[in-house]
Parts: C-alpha cells; structure tokens; sequence
C-alpha cells in the first residue's frame, strides 16, 4: 500500500492574512541577511533590522524572539513533513530521507543559494547561532519523530525513534558545519547522501 501523493496545488494556499505574515517575515530576513553582509553579525543590531525592513523593533521581536532565530528559521519543515507523509510506505526510512532532503535543497539553493551559504557560515562563525540551530533542529527532530512514526507504527516518544530522529539531525547539522567549514566547496546534495550513508550503514571500512 503506498501513501496518496499531494502537490503543491493539493495543499491549501494561504489566505490573505497569512499571505502579508510571510511577506513580512521574508521582509524581516532579507534585511538581517542584506546587513549581515554589509557589516557582520555582531555590529547589526534589530533597530537597524526594522528599519531596513521598514517595520517596527517590536514588530521584528513579533515575529523572531531573537537575532539568532532571523537567521535560522526558514520555511522548509513544513515542506519537508508534507513530503515525508507523501511518501510510499513501504519506501525504506533511507529512501525517504534522501527523496525529501533533497527536495528541501533542491528548493532552499533554487530561490536564495546565497542565504543558505551564508547561514551555514553564520552556523560555524558565531557561537550563539550555532546554539539556537542545535535549539532548532531538536525541535525539527520532534516534527521528524511524529511524521515517521505515522508511517511506522512505532511510538513517537519511545527512546529508538527518539534516538533514530536526533542521529539526522546532528547528522545534517555536521553536513552543514562542513560545508561551511570547506568553503561551500561540495554540492551539499552529495554530503547528505554520504551522511545518510553512514547513517544507514555505518562507518566505511577503515585501512587495513
């Protein structure tokens, strides 16, 4: 038995009221990421984010408690969700990870290659992003826990899937300290299927 397949026309669209809440998130971030570049993360303070966003300082704390979560947050866990419960269920857990990462790449260096280069920058360079990211994808290894265990059968709170959903994610996190770290060399598509790899078959041998 396969799951039914949902496209983007299948899922409902936003209405008017959420339409103007994205576009002034994305005014949000884009100004942090247009300033960042400008003068660095530390001397870009949020007054200057909400000026250049042309929006209120309590507006930008509205919607991003913290500097650290203008950079990390991004739109793509739902994206991900929807295509991990679209998938075949009987498609193996490696499968479907590789089909929806690259799904949520694919998109992410599609619509702003730069932003995702500078973020994974931010990641490494400055310890309190780097802090929050591991606050975040906790909360995305939750999110990762309920969708599998939807197709699995398994408890979503019970300590295997736990440990199975946490082992992506600091296995994503490192893909992305690493293509920081060697300079934005690789194609990021090719490290996370290597960091699956391991995942799914352990650590490749080593010399004899």
């Amino acid at each position: 038995m396969t799951a039914a397949r949902t496209t983007s026309a299948d899922r409902p669209q936003p209405g008017l009221r959420e339409r103007k809440k994205i576009k002034t998130r994305q005014a949000i971030r884009t100004a942090t990421y247009a300033l960042i570049e400008e003068q660095g993360y530390d001397a870009t303070t949020v007054e200057q984010i909400a000026e250049r966003a042309e929006v209120s300082p309590s507006t930008v704390f509205r919607y991003f408690p913290t500097k650290e979560d203008i950079v990390i947050t991004d739109e793509w866990d739902p994206v991900m969700l929807a295509e991990v419960r679209a998938r075949p269920e009987d498609e193996s857990w490696a499968d479907t990870l590789r089909h929806v990462m690259r799904t949520a790449l694919d998109l992410s260096l599609a619509e702003e290659p730069e932003v995702t280069r500078l973020r994974t920058r931010l990641g490494v360079e400055v310890p309190a992003v780097r802090a929050r990211t591991m606050e975040s994808m906790a909360a995305t290894g939750r999110l990762l826990r309920e969708a599998l265990a939807e197709r699995s059968g398994l408890d979503p709170d019970g300590l295997e899937l736990r440990v199975f959903a946490m082992s992506v994610m600091g296995g994503l996190m490192e893909v992305s300290h690493y293509w920081a770290e060697t300079g934005h060399r690789d194609d990021i598509r090719v490290l996370v299927d290597r960091a699956l790899d391991v995942l799914e078959h352990g650590l490749p041998a080593g010399k004899p």
